[in-house]
Formats: structure tokens, sequence, C-alpha cells
């Protein structure tokens, strides 16, 4: 029996579709200019909301917390930015980049035609992985990027105000910054993981998207469920805001070590899931 190289001399499975092919092909969408778009504006959004409601002094209890001392300077407004997007928003671009991967190749009817190119199965899904993981990157670094530079303009550069007091040095702040980005972005690997899976099960890509972010708001309604004990110190959910041991005069690593682990466990077994269903579908459009 004939192989395929036999019959293609020079074919190499890993020469097809490229990472640069499909990072052009993804950056060129609608979608992922909007979704920059939107990241982009937040930090423009909360300096006006600030402008028009003033200094924040606390709440009614005079406790302080991390949006009280966003105004303080470009780290806090950049530490507040990630603090109230963490939790949907973020979640929005990480869902968009994997859900929309091979279930907007099946709507527009052109998976066959990849696989018949020919492109390997695995080959296209880790592709299609590798690129929507570094595009769920790069908003991840985009927010608090556009964060420092508008909060740097608006309230100047300066240590990181504590909430519990006391500060940040200067030249502690950038890399305890990007320690908070990169747990962000591992915390996120469970949406990601969750919005590919479900593009290898359906051809509507907003059914996955759709269904991702669902399945998450859902583990973070399971999480406020107090009576669940210490059952909900398996829901990645219940780790998402760990990271704000990293803007504390001593860095404390226990919880973003068991968030990070729980993240990449769920993570893993999704995207064997996914690699598992796809290699087995039956691909008709």
């Amino acid at each position: 029996m004939s192989t395929l190289v036999d019959s293609a001399p020079g074919y190499r499975a890993r020469r097809t579709l490229p990472l640069r092919v499909e990072a052009v092909r993804q950056l060129k969408r609608r979608r992922t200019m909007v979704m920059a778009a939107v990241l982009g504006a937040l930090p423009l959004v909360l300096i006006i909301a600030f402008a028009i409601g003033g200094t924040p002094d606390g709440d009614e209890g005079g406790r302080i917390t991390l949006i009280d001392t966003a105004t303080a300077s470009a780290a806090n407004f950049a530490a507040t930015s990630l603090f109230v997007s963490a939790g949907f928003l973020l979640v929005v671009p990480v869902a968009l980049f994997h859900g929309d991967t091979v279930a907007s190749e099946a709507s527009w009817s052109s998976l066959r035609y990849l696989l018949a190119a020919p492109v390997p199965r695995s080959r296209l899904l880790w592709s299609k992985l590798a690129v929507a993981l570094g595009f769920s990157a790069a908003a991840m670094v985009l927010l608090p990027l556009v964060a420092l530079i508008a909060g740097t303009i608006a309230y100047g550069w300066g240590p990181l105000e504590l909430p519990t007091g006391g500060s940040l040095a200067t030249g502690d702040t950038a890399p305890r910054l990007a320690l908070v980005v990169a747990f962000i972005f591992v915390s996120q690997l469970v949406t990601a993981g969750l919005a590919f899976w479900l593009s290898t099960k359906t051809d509507a890509p907003l059914g996955a998207v759709g269904g991702a972010v669902g399945l998450t708001i859902v583990g973070n309604v399971l999480d406020a469920v107090t009576a669940l004990g210490s059952w909900r110190d398996v829901l990645p959910a219940h780790w998402q805001f760990a990271w704000i041991d990293a803007l504390q005069p001593q860095l404390e690593w226990g919880g973003m070590v068991k968030g990070a682990a729980v993240s990449v466990t769920y993570a893993l077994v999704l995207f064997a899931l996914a690699f598992r269903n796809f290699s087995r579908k039956d691909i008709v459009s």
C-alpha cells in the first residue's frame, strides 16, 4: 500500500498549517479587533468614572480595598483594572479565541478542506490551540499595559500602595504585576480548555463560546455557596483571586500554587478530551 509520502514527495506533516499563517488569519478577523478595542478602552472608561465620581475613599465600614487605592499611582490603577476584569471580562476573550477555533471552520464548511490539504488532525488542533493561547496571553498583557500607560498620564508613576498599609518599592512593582498577569492567565486555562473541547463537539462557534462562559459562571456561583465547605477547594473559581497575595509586602505563594495546580489539571484533561474527540469525529462540514 502506498503511503502519503510516496504519493507526495516532500510532504512533511509538521510544515502544514504554519503557526504564522494561522496567527495572521485569526488576527485579521473582526472579533479579534473588537476584543482588543474593548480591552484597550476599559482603562479609559475607569479613568473617566473616577474623574466623575471623585477619588475613592473606602467603603462605609472604613475598610480600604484595592479599588480605593486605584488613583494612587499607575501601578495601583493597573492592579485595579485587573481586579475588576479578572472575574468576567478576561474570561470572554479566552473563551472566544478557543471556542471559535474548530467550530468556526466547521460552520464555514472549510474544515474538511483543511484536512484534505492534507493537514493532519493533530497538527490542525495543535496549531489552533497554540495560536489561541498566544492571543489569550496577549489579551492578558494588553489590559494592564494600557492601564499602566493611561494611569501614568492620569495619576503619575509611583510605588504600589497596598490596601493593608505600606507600599511596594518601585523596583518590585513591575515583577509583581507580571506575576499577577501570569497567574490570571494560568487560572483562565480552565475556560480555555472548556471552550476548546466544546469547539470540537459543535459546529456552532457561539455555542462553544457561550457554553464555556456559562460553565465558568456556574463555577463562580458554586464557589459562593459556602455550605460546600472544603469542596470549593477543587473549584478553579475558588482560587481566581489568589493573585492578591502577590500584592502583599511579603509575597505569599501558597494560594497561587494551589490555584495553578487545580487550573492546570482541569485544563490538561479538557485539552486531552478535545484531541480525543476530534481524532474520532466524522468531519462532514
